[in-house]
């Protein structure tokens, strides 16, 4: 660890805010030493006090005790005039980018962001936050600011904590990878309304944001702890956090002695005296703010690790909702691109929740300004005195109040508490009996958290910030309403909304040039496979290379059949960390370097109907009509089966327009012995992804009466060669665009693969290209085809989802394809892929870029050109 600032160990006023310590309490498994908010102010005003004798009187030993004086004093105003450190951990919502544009916008010569670091356990995914941050970070002129985001540690079952646990995971359920389930993040919507939303930015990021030289790469993407560490083991640094509160526990558990060095952590969330607002959740848990609920225990060990802790909750943030006069004043002032871009971001929140209104008076929207509202309280705390200055935007006081982790009766276990269930020992050495030990909330629909009749009192009260005395409670500085415009006569009925136009609109730290916004037109994808929904946006890019945007997209579910769209019911088994979400997410790191589409996912907008996204049935109905007399549709799945089996329970004529399916997937069991690709789940032997994933629309659609050709994991293997498919690749003198980001990606994956444990599963997706070629040159590939009945087991235990057998009871016959010439197919592969006549328009974004520079008339007549 590097030593702190000296400048700021010299400091009498940071000595002097650091010094004293609380009891510590028993039941947490950080210490607990807790830095008192002293009278840092006092040693300030006893040394400025002193009055200096007449220079004339001044004997030689008073001249030198004044030089030492007036040393002491020049020294203390260089600290006091050093810019604050500042560490921001977000989950990068919509309020958090204003938040983090806000932050950005003061003078880096008083605050100086050092590093920003991704919570990626709520929100957003991780893969789509981090290429987000760059992009917004690459605007703002700020690639100096250190991003971390994810890793791929874990935490024993005794408790110890590897290095560079990645977050993913609330602490109660982190093992040792990064699959898991969702006990709180399933409150939050995956698609419209939640995370496909955000990971997006509602279609705006990527119709408006420069895409700079950083991204995401695997396995050389800084991770969230180390950026964490080597931030804070640089020098006393303030702490802001926007969203749950797991990255800063694991560090405060992994690195203790870097405590002393957070001069104050700032806390966007919690609901201490009005009700909280899981809007998903509010039958079973009323009382929890949305980031204190992603992890209750991490934002416990914050709250009582001895950092002192300034609150900005809902008590606050309620009191600053978006009104109508402050919306149309943001409108009016836009002068620079990140105004911009916060304003075209909130618009498209506003539009999507159908909450704006028309009429006098200080309206209001229905969306507040949380995370932004919490960083102007932070900064003015900071300008003025952190615990006894005036702050300019909110009222602030003391209470003392704790984070609820369980739930009473204590230490009677139920299945609910892996700290305690099932162990001799507590996990981290929690007490027996303690606020620890009770039940723990394990879903929205947690059935011990509603109370019969429908009585609303608070049975579960998981993340609740409890205000309380006692020795669980700790002394905390409160943000309890925000205040109100000084200026009577002025529209804007907030302090804080005068700040927060003024420094946006600010020519200084503006941000560089925006991309010209392009009308968009359609969108498709699965998005309960093995990339997040949002990653639609490769699709276009891809289809965009290929001069196709006429391709139909359309939106498929998040969620397997039948499920509810909170949860992540299967989807559990697929990892976060690399090797899964955060690599499909950004495709291994090389999807920046596609051109980018004009096409783009947008959410639904009332005010623009023609922009909405059709969903995966709509674009299903749009090319039905398209048919002519005795035309019919040929249909490939290479993930689960969602879309297909919800298009045939909603479309029961469906099967009449489909000539033929053939599904990628699936693991036949029959005389053979190899076993299945599920690797997360070690019960299930027997299984394939694509069928695990949603095992009831694998039912559905592999039980039914089309004509399906099954092209299983045994064949996949058979062609999943990293060698066969580069040496096929090589041979081809001629390469196109694509056999370039094709060779590139495949080459990437070998060398995962080969490095590193994690990608040991690389392979699995070769095998997926299969379909694609089979569907079009089939028997020049020399394949053995054999037709078998088969069943598939679904909805009974995860041991046994999603596994295929070969019975002859079952009435429904398949084409399994077994075997077919590993060679003609590498050679097929290679030829279309290196076939310029149907090749890219436009190569890459670099291309892209060249493109965009160049005037109309000659961008045209490259277009043409490379069309012939």
């Amino acid at each position: 660890m590097q030593e702190a600032n000296p400048a700021a160990r010299r400091s009498p006023l940071r000595r002097a805010t650091t010094s004293s310590a609380a009891a510590s309490h028993r039941s947490a498994p950080l210490a607990r030493a807790r830095a008192a908010d002293g009278p840092a102010s006092m040693v300030i005003r006893r040394r400025t006090a002193t009055t200096a004798p007449a220079p004339a009187a001044m004997s030689a030993h008073a001249r030198t005790g004044m030089a030492v004086l007036w040393f002491l004093a020049v020294a203390a105003a260089s600290v006091a005039a050093a810019p604050r450190r500042l560490l921001v951990d977000t989950d990068m919502d919509t309020d958090d980018l204003l938040a983090l544009l806000y932050i950005l916008k003061h003078s880096r010569s008083e605050f100086d962001v050092k590093a920003i670091t991704i919570n990626a356990n709520e929100w957003s995914d991780a893969g789509h936050a981090v290429n987000h941050l760059y992009d917004i970070l690459y605007m703002m002129g700020r690639d100096d600011v250190a991003v971390g985001v994810g890793g791929d540690g874990g935490i024993s079952g005794a408790g110890d904590v590897r290095p560079d646990v990645g977050g993913y995971l609330p602490l109660i359920d982190q093992g040792m990878s990064t699959a898991g389930g969702c006990r709180y993040r399933q409150a939050i919507p995956p698609g419209r309304g939640g995370r496909l939303d955000v990971d997006t930015n509602s279609g705006v990021r990527r119709g408006f944001l420069p895409q700079g030289p950083r991204g995401y790469r695997p396995l050389r993407q800084p991770t969230a702890q180390r950026v964490m560490a080597d931030t804070l083991s640089a020098g006393p640094t303030t702490v802001i956090l926007l969203g749950a509160h797991t990255n800063l526990a694991l560090l405060l558990m992994t690195h203790p002695h870097l405590r002393r060095n957070v001069e104050r952590a700032y806390v966007s969330g919690g609901a201490v005296r009005v009700p909280g607002n899981l809007f998903t959740a509010s039958a079973t848990n009323p009382a929890a703010e949305f980031n204190i609920f992603g992890d209750p225990f991490a934002a416990y060990q914050v709250l009582h690790s001895g950092v002192p802790v300034t609150l900005i909750p809902l008590d606050a943030t309620n009191t600053i909702p978006v009104t109508e006069e402050f919306y149309a004043e943001f409108r009016r002032r836009q002068s620079t691109y990140e105004a911009q871009y916060c304003f075209q971001s909130l618009d498209e929140v506003l539009a999507r929740h159908m909450r704006r209104t028309a009429g006098g008076g200080h309206a209001n929207t229905g969306y507040y300004m949380w995370d932004s509202f919490a960083a102007g309280v932070a900064l003015s705390s900071m300008r003025h005195g952190e615990t006894g200055g005036v702050n300019e935007f909110a009222e602030l006081e003391y209470m003392n109040i704790t984070v609820v982790t369980s739930n009473e009766p204590y230490g009677a276990r139920d299945g609910s508490n892996p700290f305690f269930d099932g162990r001799a020992t507590p996990k981290f050495g929690l007490q027996e009996g303690g606020v620890h030990s009770g039940h723990v909330q394990t879903g929205i629909r947690d059935a011990f958290c509603l109370v019969p009749g429908g009585n609303r009192s608070r049975r579960c009260e998981d993340g609740y910030t409890k205000e309380l005395s006692g020795p669980e409670a700790v002394r905390v500085y409160v943000a309890t309403r925000a205040k109100p415009n000084a200026d009577k006569n002025s529209s804007l009925n907030r302090e804080f909304f005068k700040s927060f136009l003024e420094v946006l609109n600010l020519p200084k730290n503006a941000g560089r040039f925006n991309i010209k916004v392009i009308d968009l037109k359609a969108v498709l994808v699965s998005g309960n496979g093995w990339a997040n929904i949002a990653s639609i946006d490769i699709v276009y890019d891809v289809l965009h290379m290929m001069g196709r945007d006429d391709v139909l997209v359309g939106l498929g579910n998040t969620t397997s059949l039948g499920n509810p769209t909170l949860g992540c019911k299967n989807s559990y088994a697929i990892p976060h960390g690399s090797g899964g979400f955060i690599d499909s997410d950004t495709l291994y790191g090389l999807a920046r370097s596609l051109p980018r589409s004009p096409r783009r996912y947008m959410s639904e907008n009332l005010d623009h109907p023609e922009r909405q996204q059709p969903h995966a049935y709509d674009v299903w109905q749009s090319i039905r009509k398209q048919l002519g007399p005795g035309e019919k549709i040929a249909v490939l799945t290479s993930g689960p089966l969602t879309n297909l089996a919800n298009i045939s329970l909603s479309d029961i004529d469906a099967s009449s327009v489909i000539e033929r399916v053939y599904v990628v997937g699936g693991h036949i069991r029959d005389s053979g012995h190899d076993k299945g690709n599920v690797f997360t789940v070690p019960s299930n032997r027997y299984a394939e992804f694509n069928m695990f994933l949603d095992p009831l629309a694998a039912k559905t659609i592999l039980e039914s009466s089309l004509n399906i050709t099954l092209i299983p994991l045994t064949v996949q293997r058979k062609v999943a060669s990293f060698e066969g498919i580069l040496a096929a690749l090589e041979q081809h003198t001629q390469h196109t665009p694509e056999s370039k980001f094709v060779r590139g990606l495949i080459s990437l994956l070998q060398k995962l693969q080969r490095k590193q444990k994690l990608y040991d599963h690389m392979d699995i997706f070769l095998g997926e290209v299969l379909g694609a070629v089979y569907m079009v040159q089939g028997s020049n590939l020399e394949p053995s085809v054999k037709v078998k009945p088969a069943s598939i087991v679904a909805n009974t235990t995860e041991s046994t989802d999603g596994q295929i057998f070969a019975r002859r009871m079952s009435a429904n016959q398949l084409k399994i394809l077994y075997n077919l010439n590993n060679g003609i197919y590498y050679n097929h592969l290679a030829k279309s892929l290196a076939n310029n006549k149907q090749s890219a328009v436009v190569g890459s974004f670099e291309e892209q870029k060249a493109i965009w520079s160049r005037p109309q008339k000659q961008f045209m007549a490259n277009i043409a050109k490379d069309m012939k």
